[in-house]
């Protein structure tokens, strides 16, 4: 029973042993050995390897053997015309040497990048302090790119990293800057607007003008047309009326003293007092009608359609002072005035 015991201790004894001398490094990884806190040897190929039982006296410290990132997001630089700008960038990066990292860094990561923070900021504006703007967006980006991971190459190999290479994602304007160049540019473009809409208004007003202009003229001119044609109608008409007169004067002067009866006579109600003896009854009488020829049977027609329009004419039988009482159809005929009577 005691053999046994002794013999399970002895075999465990044995498996403890051989598991903590033995320690794998795969192909993503290096391994530092580590015997009473010191360096004691350095694995940097995958493999199979054995150190001193235990932990006591050696350890085994992992480090990263593939490509790492440290990325750099809105980081603010100063170009050469003393604007500011936001910059997001990465660097990738791998442990070189694994002794130097493990003296200067600790074989820590966050060290090692807290280092790598601060040389890349200082690298991106150095770089971006000796161009413009416009640099970071031509094909001197390229070059600025590696004058960044220029700078950083050897204080980086300092800690055992090996810098592989340096991107610039995005160079923009800072949101200070941003505002306020915008707010140049609304202004600019609200000046423009304003000069556009006073030219716009200037040109409607000069085609206003113009259109008023040639309204009073088209109208000046229509108006003086019109007058031109009147002229020449009234010109006609009375070169009309002298042919007539030429002809037969007589004839004339009787259709003349009808269309005084029409205009005096027309009107509904007008009550007229005249003297037997006045021109205005001139065709009235006998001896006014027989001395005409022809315009008789005109005078004729004349007092028939006189009578058929309802005007009487009734002479008042007096002295030589009678008056002549003409009444239009709707006023009865007056009785002659004590004057005329």
């Amino acid at each position: 029973m005691n053999r046994l015991i002794i013999l399970g201790l002895v075999v465990l004894g044995a498996l403890y042993v051989l598991f903590s001398s033995i320690y794998v490094v795969n192909e993503r990884e290096q391994a530092i050995v580590l015997r009473f806190g010191s360096i004691n040897d350095v694995k940097t190929e995958p493999g199979l390897y054995f150190k001193v039982p235990t932990d006591i006296m050696d350890t085994v410290q992992i480090i990263e053997d593939r490509l790492l990132r440290y990325n750099a997001a809105n980081m603010t630089v100063q170009v050469s015309g003393g604007k500011f700008y936001e910059v997001d960038a990465f660097l990738t990066y791998r442990i070189a040497d694994p002794r130097k990292f493990r003296e200067r860094a600790l074989g820590q990561l966050r060290v090692a990048e807290d280092r790598i923070g601060t040389r890349f900021d200082a690298a991106l504006r150095q770089v971006y302090g000796l161009r413009d703007f416009n640099a970071a967006l031509s094909q001197e980006r390229t070059g600025m790119m590696a004058d960044a991971k220029a700078l950083m190459v050897t204080d980086m190999a300092e800690l055992g990293i090996e810098i592989v290479d340096v991107r610039i994602l995005r160079t923009d304007l800072t949101t200070q800057v941003s505002q306020q160049t915008y707010d140049r540019m609304k202004a600019e473009r609200q000046a423009e607007a304003a000069l556009l809409r006073a030219r716009g208004n200037e040109a409607a007003q000069t085609a206003r003008a113009i259109a008023e202009r040639q309204a009073v003229e088209i109208v000046a001119s229509a108006r003086g047309d019109s007058e031109r044609i009147r002229g020449e109608g009234d010109a006609t008409r009375s070169q009309v009326f002298a042919d007539a007169y030429n002809k037969d004067p007589e004839f004339f002067q009787f259709y003349r003293s009808l269309q005084s009866y029409r205009a005096a006579l027309g009107s509904s109600g007008t009550t007229m007092v005249l003297s037997p003896d006045s021109s205005f009854f001139e065709y009235f009488g006998s001896e006014g009608t027989a001395a005409l020829s022809v315009p008789v049977a005109a005078a004729d027609e004349s007092a028939d359609a006189t009578s058929g329009d309802g005007v009487a004419s009734e002479p008042v039988a007096s002295d030589a002072a009678a008056a002549t009482v003409l009444t239009t159809p709707s006023v009865e005929a007056e009785p002659a005035t004590p004057a005329a009577q």
